[in-house]
């Protein structure tokens, strides 16, 4: 038992992705509970937190699941990008200790001072990016630099939330949520764009096809993503800017679907570890359009926001850690059957959710069984990624 546990803080990866699962099924259910309640099913209990239980959920899926997807994210490529060896043991135990700490203080806030739960809950994030400072500063290069400035984003986020819940402000917490996600969207949009065309070409060039039909990257398109991606959630974060965020949102959702096109979407279906990445990215292109239309006064903002939220993060997050899991520790980059039934469900997920928000009698059937497929996939998730997470590396196969 000591062996496995220091094998699961080893490597950043590891404790993280497992916490994001693991966390992403509870939320799952606690928020899958609460629906319940509402139909009568299940007797009403009051929560151990502070906020309404909608609040607690878009806080807990953004800077609660997402942030963990984030930390091990980073917390493994940033050595890779930099040749910085990779962070120690006592680091990552303690960063994992400070996003659990988030976690509890954000479930039993009604017991806590407000102020507290601020602390405890914002201590995560720059602590993960004053690390990976410390790496990116040994080759300073602007297109990884720009990650620090959306960690720093996420974190002003966090902080506009909290500060509504002390009653230090008024009107920042939806203001905080929407700028949490968007940022969150704007990262991948921009390692998204970096990665999917690079790996499908690279199983195309392993698979024998000619160079001509690889996926061709639309250069001239890369930097205006890059500034729109940036732009956004800084907008976002501005109380009084929603028509210009609207704009901003449907332009790079615009942008992102063609800089697709030419991503060879078609081939990659083949594959479920390449088609998750390809899917995800598509979800964030719609929601972006969609979010930004509805904004602007045309559409469901709560329909869209689940688009960018299920759809795009959720299906990221999966494709992204499942890839990592299996490729550092030496396995097949191949998507075990769970795995990429799990991306499927969380597609499935995401248009639920979308669909259900237009229904007016079957509108909470709907987010329950949106809810459900969430678990389902993140089920299905951990069941397929636990031997990779939690087990030896195995002599490489990819």
């Amino acid at each position: 038992m000591p062996a496995a546990i220091s094998r699961l803080f080893s490597e950043g990866f590891r404790i993280f992705f497992l916490s994001a699962g693991l966390y992403g099924l509870f939320a799952g259910c606690a928020w899958g509970l609460w629906l319940a309640m509402q139909t009568g099913t299940v007797p009403f209990e009051a929560a151990p937190f502070a906020m309404t239980p909608p609040m607690w959920h878009a806080h807990e899926m953004i800077f609660g699941y997402a942030a963990a997807a984030l930390g091990g994210f980073f917390l493994t490529a940033v050595p890779n990008w930099t040749g910085s060896p990779e962070a120690r043991v006592g680091f990552i135990t303690l960063a994992a200790a400070l996003w659990f700490a988030g976690r509890l203080a954000m479930w039993f806030s009604a017991s806590l001072p407000p102020a507290a739960v601020a602390v405890i809950d914002l201590a995560f994030v720059p602590v993960l990016a004053a690390k990976i400072a410390s790496q990116l500063i040994r080759r300073p290069k602007p297109q990884n630099l720009v990650f620090l400035a959306f960690l720093t984003f996420i974190w002003l986020a966090n902080l506009m939330t909290h500060l509504e819940w002390i009653g230090a402000t008024d009107e920042t917490l939806q203001t905080g949520l929407r700028a949490g996600l968007l940022t969150l969207c704007a990262m991948i949009a921009i390692l998204g764009g970096r990665i999917t065309p690079a790996f499908t070409r690279n199983a195309m060039k392993r698979a024998g096809e000619p160079e001509a039909s690889w996926p061709v990257s639309m250069a001239r398109l890369n930097k205006p993503a890059m500034v729109l991606a940036l732009v956004l959630p800084l907008s976002a974060l501005m109380v009084g800017t929603a028509g210009l965020t609207g704009v901003l949102a449907v332009t790079l959702g615009t942008v992102q679907a063609v800089r697709m096109a030419r991503w060879r979407v078609g081939w990659a279906l083949s594959q479920p570890i390449l088609i998750a990445l390809h899917l995800g990215l598509g979800m964030l292109a719609l929601g972006l359009v969609l979010w930004g239309l509805a904004v602007l006064g045309y559409g469901n903002e709560v329909a869209a926001l689940h688009v960018l939220g299920i759809g795009c993060v959720g299906g990221m997050t999966l494709a992204m850690m499942s890839r990592a899991a299996l490729g550092h520790t030496g396995r097949s980059l191949v998507a075990p059957p769970p795995m990429a039934a799990a991306y499927g469900l969380m597609a499935a997920a995401a248009v639920l959710r979308w669909v259900g928000s237009g229904l007016d009698n079957g509108y909470l059937t709907a987010m329950l069984m949106a809810d459900g497929l969430w678990i389902a996939a993140i089920t299905l998730y951990l069941i397929a990624m636990w031997p990779a997470l939690t087990g030896s590396r195995l002599a490489s196969q990819s």
